[in-house]
């Protein structure tokens, strides 16, 4: 399965707000945190070029990225529909997702971050060459969450991103 990035549009981010990430996995959920859910659905506010919505080969919405860039590091945040993980799809998802970013914000550093309960994604990240840089408490979803931040070099994914073995 090929995966293709398009600009989100809101009847994409009303979509996304609809799915429901099993158990644990329910943090994800948009509507979890009020601010959270209004600054997602609210797309006349977005900052242009970051919002993105990720279809597959049958243009079927599958999950999302979004992108902020600041000097030549480039931030990300994801989803990928909840029927869609723990599949193995996670890697190919990202894939799609980094591949896009370097050619359209030419970073050299890629971080994203992540709740430290999902193991899935973390260990996703950690396959392809990130690496956790720090662990901080966050308020949200009505509580307070670990979270890690994961780092990595262009040149460390370039591997992952073109092929061949990652260093």
């Amino acid at each position: 399965m090929d995966y293709f990035l398009r600009p989100m549009s809101s009847a994409d981010a009303h979509a996304i707000v609809r799915w429901r990430y099993p158990e644990e996995y329910a943090f994800y959920n948009m509507d979890a945190d009020a601010e959270d859910l209004h600054e997602f659905l609210a797309s006349e506010k977005w900052e242009p070029d970051t919002k993105f919505a990720v279809t597959d080969d049958g243009g079927e919405l599958v999950g999302f990225f979004e992108f902020t860039t600041r000097d030549d590091v480039t931030e990300i945040g994801l989803g990928l529909r909840p029927d869609l993980t723990g599949q193995g799809q996670g890697q190919r998802f990202l894939r799609a997702g980094l591949l896009f970013s370097v050619d359209r914000f030419k970073p050299r550093h890629l971080k994203l971050t992540v709740a430290t309960f999902n193991k899935r994604a973390i260990k996703v990240y950690e396959r392809v060459g990130f690496a956790v840089t720090t662990t901080f408490v966050q308020k949200t979803n009505g509580g307070e969450y670990e979270f890690v931040e994961m780092a990595a070099e262009l040149t460390r994914l370039r591997p992952f991103l073109y092929g061949g073995k990652r260093a």
